[in-house]
């Protein structure tokens, strides 16, 4: 039946029916290895997923009009030339994004984004020409008046074609890549897109900038942490300001190895922080602390504990920023308010004395003797405050915060073997045998001190020698809870717990008793 109708169109008509079923069959032929090839890129490409998927549904929705529509009359046609226009247009898109995004980056070619634009965009052009030839348009009238078109549209579109151009040599000269830091007058930005007409920038106040490339090539700009061969990293500088009284190399060194020793987030190791004298003020010294930050995106927050650890650093070892001068009339009411304050002060020192177990057999007063002696020393997380194997000869008791402690093998290996937090003390070897350090203790948060140094407990202990023998049971009893916590694979490495009559004699020996 199928054969009889068939041989029963004329000649021409059924040649017509068979080139245009080939016709069909070649279109939903390629069209089927464009989408083999689009789902490769979906599956490899994450940001090039929703445009993929949007073109080519499109495609084969233009496809699906083309093969199954049949509305008699002109507005079948118009709807198929249509869809012919259409999908031609998505497959010039899906197969530049195939090109530029799939198959030349097999080649270890990253070409930039603005070039698969310009390509999509002759694209068009050249399917636009196809189709106006299909059409029966004599294209060589078009040439003969392309020189005024031409001329018309480049007057018109100067602005536009600066942009392309000037994109074009940013990305062809390799002067900016996507992930540039880069500032041009007062703005700093993050390069996230360079397409053929501006450059996008998100700022570190969750801003997008969009700068139009021709007023970027125009103007000088700086690509901030970027130098060839050299990991990203930006230079900052941190001012302070310290009274005259003190020597300079003494606070550089100060900073400098506290700054160096915590290896802080942000801060690149190399190069090293450093301290530097800038010069002299009215009544103090300024100086600043040069560091290179490896995050660019986190400038104030890495510049803030940078902060935090030069002043913690300077009031540990005693030393104070310098602050204005002021001529300040005084009154009784400021004098009673100042000795208010030192009382509540003296008292809560008093009570963190008394939370000491070793320093259970001290009286009031030599509790508050000893309060008055006590220095307030800040941490930063990250700082050290105790090295395993230094000689320091104080105690410090913990206001606030946390801290870990570190035991470093003989094989080199390091393992944490506790975690103290506020209320507990630590150091008491130290303050009353002289011995060095059994571990590292690193803050773990900001931490609060006071300190209790060996010269504020030498005139009680001399006063009072029997204080010696109930210290010493105190310090065997706490040996034997810390090797308790201590894991059985560090026992043979930990010295036995001196008893108790070996530890009298060590706090004697060490504080002198025996010669009194």
């Amino acid at each position: 039946m199928a054969e009889k109708s068939m041989s029963s169109l004329p000649a021409a008509d059924w040649l017509e029916n068979v080139s245009l079923m080939a016709w069909h069959g070649s279109l939903t032929l390629f069209v089927a290895v464009t989408m083999l090839f689009t789902a490769l890129l979906y599956l490899l490409r994450h940001d090039s997923r929703t445009r993929a998927a949007r073109t080519m549904a499109i495609a084969l929705l233009c496809l699906s009009l083309i093969n199954f529509t049949h509305i008699p009359g002109w507005l079948g046609q118009a709807l198929t030339q249509v869809a012919i226009v259409t999908m031609g247009l998505a497959l010039i898109r899906v197969w530049a994004m195939l090109l530029f995004r799939l198959l030349i980056p097999v080649l270890r070619l990253h070409p930039p984004r603005i070039l698969e634009d310009i390509v999509v965009a002759v694209g068009y052009f050249g399917w636009g020409l196809v189709l106006l030839r299909l059409a029966g348009v004599d294209l060589s009238n078009i040439v003969t008046t392309s020189a005024v078109i031409t001329a018309v549209i480049a007057f018109s579109m100067q602005d536009t074609l600066g942009n392309i151009l000037a994109g074009l040599s940013l990305q062809f000269d390799n002067s900016v890549d996507i992930g540039d830091w880069i500032k041009s007058g007062d703005l700093v930005g993050r390069v996230v897109e360079i397409n053929w007409r501006a450059t996008t920038l998100e700022t570190r106040n969750w801003e997008t900038v969009v700068i139009p490339n021709s007023v970027l090539m125009k103007s000088h700009f700086a690509i901030l942490g970027k130098r060839h061969g050299q990991p990203r990293q930006w230079r900052r500088w941190v001012w302070f300001n310290i009274n005259w009284e003190t020597l300079p190399t003494q606070i550089i060194g100060v900073v400098e190895h506290s700054l160096r020793e915590a290896q802080l987030p942000g801060v690149a190791p190399h190069p090293e922080p450093n301290c530097i004298l800038m010069g002299f003020e009215n009544g103090f010294s300024r100086y600043a602390v040069r560091y290179w930050l490896t995050d660019l995106a986190a400038d104030d927050y890495t510049d803030a504990v940078v902060r935090m650890h030069i002043d913690a650093a300077l009031r540990r070892h005693n030393l104070r920023m310098a602050s204005p001068y002021y001529n300040v009339l005084t009154i009784k009411e400021n004098e009673k308010y100042i000795e208010a304050r030192m009382k509540r002060h003296l008292e809560e020192r008093v009570q963190a004395l008394r939370r000491v177990e070793l320093l259970a057999g001290l009286n009031d007063e030599e509790l508050m003797v000893l309060a008055d002696r006590l220095k307030f020393t800040p941490f930063v997380t990250g700082d050290i405050i105790m090295h395993q194997g230094a000689v320091a000869h104080w105690l410090y008791i913990m206001l606030a915060g946390e801290v870990e402690v570190w035991v470093t093998l003989p094989d080199g290996r390091r393992r944490m073997v506790d975690v103290l937090k506020a209320g507990s003390f630590f150091g008491e070897m130290g303050l009353m045998t002289g011995e060095s350090r059994s571990g590292t203790v690193i803050a773990r948060s900001n931490v609060e001190c006071l300190r209790l140094d060996k010269e504020a407990f030498q005139a009680i202990l001399v006063s009072r020698k029997e204080l010696a023998e109930t210290i010493s049971s105190i310090l065997a009893d706490r040996l034997s809870e810390r090797r308790a916590k201590m894991p059985e694979d560090l026992w043979p490495d930990v010295d036995a717990a001196p008893h108790r009559g070996e530890l009298v004699e060590r706090i004697r020996s060490f504080f002198g008793l025996n010669k009194h």
